[in-house]
């Protein structure tokens, strides 16, 4: 459909939303930043948590052991991430909006309880379950958006959607300006109990999209994490697991250690620890920003260049920005501000990952797309926990952190070669 404006041009008429549609969009979109406030809560508050917690254990507090600790910790959540693609079955099988609820409730519950840590051992504990429900949300957020959302407007939607995740970088980042630098990290963690309202919300207003209303009444001869892996499937499902494979590694490596990094240059400069701390919620408030812009920007380019062509601009960027920022400015004399300000332009190309919100989607049926998701965003994660203690091996046996990051710049221009082989689905409909 099309309108005249007043300059004589003819421009599209977006579908307009219905209130349900509305409605489930925020839903999914609060869960989601939540969702991302839990994930980066812990990064913020990991040095102070294990400052306390480690004598607990039996273990002294020393830089080594802070980071031994802090790698473990990391790599467990990442496996509970992993876990999380029994999420995608189940919401197959029962619906969109009844497992989202499921999620949220769980990654907020065991955020909470996380607080009551005595040792490290109980935290480990707590964020591997919470992993679990933070890693399923966002595949089941994004298949809901594309499912309900009208053709002319879920690219976009999906666009939306992923600045969610980053929206709740910028409130963690606020959080720890705030409540953490005064109350501490115990205090930061159950402020991670507040996604509970809305799962209550999703679970009692929005509807299942219809897409999954029509598609839940037909019979599938086979399971849909056997189907994924069908000569139809088969390609795809694999070129999508190493793409995100490929995004979920970098975002582990420069989003979460870049809090470590700025109050280690924080203080290299003579700056108290309170201070280091504003210094890394300013950090992370700056990265955030960058994120949510590049998140929106992604879409139009999508649908002007192409999918594929899009997420090589994207990771091309992310392998210069990775390299700019710990490579580079991390070793400058006095380089704290310089390291910030390049934070910026990692957080924009780290708006790749709304590229798959709009693109997963795309490319499998109705019938076994939050499988599909579920799937491709956890193979991922398991490979991020190996990375992640290669990167602790590789900070200890360097004695320094920026290097070691600045490494995985290179697993990007490995994707970028993977990319050639990933399904365009530019101008094409969402799969019935």
């Amino acid at each position: 459909m099309e309108n005249t404006t007043t300059a004589g041009v003819l421009a599209p008429v977006r579908t307009p939303l219905n209130r349900d549609q509305v409605r489930g969009f925020w839903a999914a979109w609060f869960g989601w930043t939540l969702d991302g406030m839990d994930s980066v809560i812990y990064a913020l508050v990991l040095v102070p948590a294990l400052t306390e917690l480690l004598p607990k254990s039996g273990y002294a507090v020393t830089p080594g052991n802070i980071g031994l600790a802090g790698s473990v910790l990391f790599a467990l959540f990442l496996v509970g991430w992993g876990l999380s693609f029994i999420w995608g079955p189940i919401a197959d099988r029962f619906g969109r909006t009844k497992v989202l609820a499921a999620t949220i409730f769980g990654y907020a519950l065991f955020t909470g309880l996380a607080a009551l840590s005595q040792n490290v051992w109980e935290l480990a504990i707590f964020r591997l379950l919470a992993g679990v429900g933070i890693g399923g949300e966002w595949a089941l957020a994004g298949t809901y958006v594309a499912e309900s959302w009208p053709e002319d407007r879920r690219k976009m939607g999906a666009g939306y959607l992923q600045t969610g995740y980053y929206t709740g970088f910028f409130i963690a980042a606020a959080l720890n300006f705030t409540v953490g630098a005064r109350f501490g990290w115990r205090a930061m963690f159950l402020c991670g109990l507040f996604p509970v309202i809305v799962s209550l919300y999703t679970m009692l207003k929005v509807h299942e999209p219809a897409k999954w209303e029509v598609a839940g009444k037909r019979t599938v001869a086979r399971s849909p994490l056997r189907e994924i892996f069908s000569a139809q499937y088969r390609r795809r499902t694999i070129v999508n697991s190493v793409l995100l494979t490929v995004a979920i590694i970098g975002l582990w490596a420069g989003a979460v250690y870049e809090p470590a990094a700025i109050i280690f240059l924080a203080k290299k400069q003579g700056m108290l620890q309170i201070e280091a701390v504003h210094m890394a919620s300013i950090g992370t408030g700056i990265l955030s920003i960058g994120t949510i812009l590049g998140c929106l920007a992604l879409p139009p380019l999508a649908e002007r260049m192409g999918r594929k062509r899009t997420l090589m601009v994207y990771f091309l960027g992310m392998a210069v920005a990775i390299t700019l920022s710990f490579g580079w400015a991390f070793y400058l004399p006095d380089g704290l501000t310089t390291f910030i300000a390049t934070l910026f332009i990692l957080g924009f190309f780290g708006g790749n990952f709304a590229m798959f919100s709009l693109w997963l989607p795309e490319q499998y049926e109705t019938r076994v797309r939050a499988t599909a998701f579920a799937f491709n965003t956890s193979v991922g994660r398991f490979v991020g926990a190996i990375v992640n203690f290669m990167l602790a091996a590789a900070v200890s046996s360097m004695g320094t952190l920026g290097i070691p990051v600045a490494y995985t710049a290179l697993v990007f221009v490995a994707g970028i070669a993977v990319i050639p082989f990933a399904l365009e689905t530019r101008g094409q409909t969402l799969p019935a």
